[in-house]
């Protein structure tokens, strides 16, 4: 059996605690713990988000794997796939993008097909974000039979609304990736198209799929229906070339999603999209997919894992693509077996040349690691070169040539007109004690109420939360990061989770400004 999955991770660096592990993530097993919890074969990951400068040992060389990554080169933090596959299933040929602009010729997967609808830097621009990565293997059915197996680990580009010209980018990145999988298909591999394609296929797919017409109107949409076969559909019909194999499985299965809103906390109501698939070859599919699963209990990303269970076995390649990372300058020596560090070395014995002895006789002891020199010529008493040496507090002697100031002269007291007196009598001295302390008392509270009041005034708090109009409950606030006149404006809101409207438990409609408009 072969096991493949794909996870879009989110950032490699950040989810390795979602999957139980004692370790913490800067352990070195940490993600080896990750990669056997998932218990695959072939593990593809998406949005790792690590350039080749940030990449450490401890993510790129993992015991028991070989690993195959492509960075993102227009921006740090952005982007990036990677393929981990078991030492048991190492490709015979493994390649960075789907293009060729960055083969090497040494280990490549090839089969480009026709693409002179590109020009050469619109290749490399599609192909510069690292959103593909292909390796290829050896297969073998249960009939015996020896095939080629080659698996395209994609992130598809995600339209920001903001950015129009994002969906022509898109589009451009799905037409290139299709002629590629058809190029390699029609050269006799199998091909299998996992990741995450950033686009719900099917209004099944789809939490709140809204309007059908415009639902099924989006580019993205229409493409997956020119790549995809329907099984549903009549014999004879225009099919695509490749299959999705969760909806060949379970093809009514609903609320099947694996991506959630982190903002609106729609994961516990299951609120989200199914945006990551595993696509095979019609042939592949319908006779040796045995399986195809969804993984929504895996925590760590706004992702949840997907897979495949296929009925072959892999035939590991002997050695490794030069793509693999074990072969990067920074990691290959690395490689090294300690015992190459722990051999003896011969080394001829160190002669020491004696030293004629002097006249005061120097003794030299012989250590291990270093030698002292000590003599017995007598030093020379230091007594002699203190004896016209100044104290230091000479020199804060008050001088003599300095003038001296003048004697202080005591001034015979004169009373203060005004002053008070000291009553006498022992009524006025009681009287005037018991004055004199409430006045005190009456200073330190007042002086005490003020720094209250300052104190409270200024530790005040936020002002209470108003009260959601579904469930009568604290609100939380939020702000405003659209762009536009409302940018950087503080509103309540339901502070439960996004839901489907018909769940009483999901998120309601409450909205509420924290302040009114400003007019200008």
């Amino acid at each position: 059996m072969l096991l493949v999955v794909s996870w879009n991770i989110n950032g490699i660096r950040s989810p390795l605690q979602g999957l139980t592990c004692q370790e913490p993530s800067s352990c070195p097993t940490a993600l080896r713990r990750i990669l056997d919890k998932l218990n695959a074969d072939i593990v593809c990951l998406q949005e790792t988000k690590v350039t080749r400068d940030a990449l450490t040992e401890r993510l790129a060389v993992v015991e028991g794997y070989n690993s195959y990554f492509s960075f993102s080169r227009s921006r740090s933090g952005y982007s990036g796939v990677a393929t981990f596959c078991k030492d048991s299933a190492t490709p015979v040929a493994a390649e960075e993008g789907l293009s060729g602009v960055f083969a090497t010729l040494n280990g490549d997967v090839g089969c480009y097909g026709n693409m002179d609808e590109f020009t050469q830097e619109e290749l490399r621009v599609l192909d510069s974000e690292g959103r593909a990565l292909l390796t290829q293997h050896k297969i073998r059915t249960l009939e015996g039979k020896e095939k080629t197996l080659t698996l395209i680990n994609v992130y598809c580009p995600h339209v920001d609304p903001g950015k129009p010209e994002r969906l022509t980018f898109k589009m451009r990145f799905y037409r290139l990736l299709q002629i590629r999988a058809e190029a390699l298909l029609a050269a006799g591999s199998h091909v299998i198209i996992l990741g995450d394609l950033n686009t719900a296929h099917r209004p099944i797919d789809h939490c709140d799929a809204g309007s059908l017409e415009c639902f099924e109107e989006d580019p993205g949409r229409k493409w997956m229906d020119g790549l995809l076969s329907n099984p549903g559909m009549e014999a004879g019909s225009h099919t695509g070339l490749f299959m999705d194999s969760y909806r060949y499985f379970h093809p009514k299965q609903e609320r099947a999603f694996t991506c959630w809103s982190v903002v609106s906390g729609a994961r516990p109501l299951n609120y989200g999209t199914r945006i990551d698939y595993v696509l095979g070859d019609s042939t592949l599919v319908m006779d040796n997919f045995r399986s195809s699963f969804l993984l929504p209990e895996v925590m760590g990303s706004d992702h949840c894992p997907v897979g495949a269970v296929l009925n072959v076995s892999c035939v590991p390649a002997k050695r490794c693509p030069a793509l693999c990372t074990r072969f990067l300058p920074e990691f290959a020596g690395t490689q090294l077996k300690i015992l190459r560090f722990l051999v003896p070395l011969e080394q001829e014995p160190v002669r020491v040349q004696p030293v004629p002895q002097p006249s005061h006789q120097i003794q030299v002891q012989k250590h291990p690691s270093k030698a002292r020199m000590h003599s017995s010529r007598p030093r020379k008493s230091q007594g002699g070169a203190k004896r016209n040496q100044k104290n230091l507090m000479s020199y804060f002697r008050p001088s003599s040539n300095l003038p001296q100031p003048p004697p202080v002269v005591e001034l015979p007291s004169v009373p203060l007109v005004g002053t008070l007196t000291v009553p006498e009598t022992p009524e006025e001295v009681t009287v005037a004690t018991v004055v004199e302390e409430k006045a005190k008392v009456s200073e330190a509270k007042d002086e005490k109420e003020i720094r209250t009041s300052f104190w409270k005034s200024m530790l005040s708090g936020p002002s209470p939360m108003p009260l959601c109009g579904g469930h009568k409950e604290p609100c939380v606030m939020r702000t405003v990061k659209k762009a536009g006149p409302n940018l950087g404006r503080h509103f309540y809101m339901c502070a439960r989770p996004r839901g489907p409207p018909s769940d009483p438990s999901s998120r309601c409609n409450f909205f509420l400004w924290s302040r009114p408009s400003r007019k200008k």
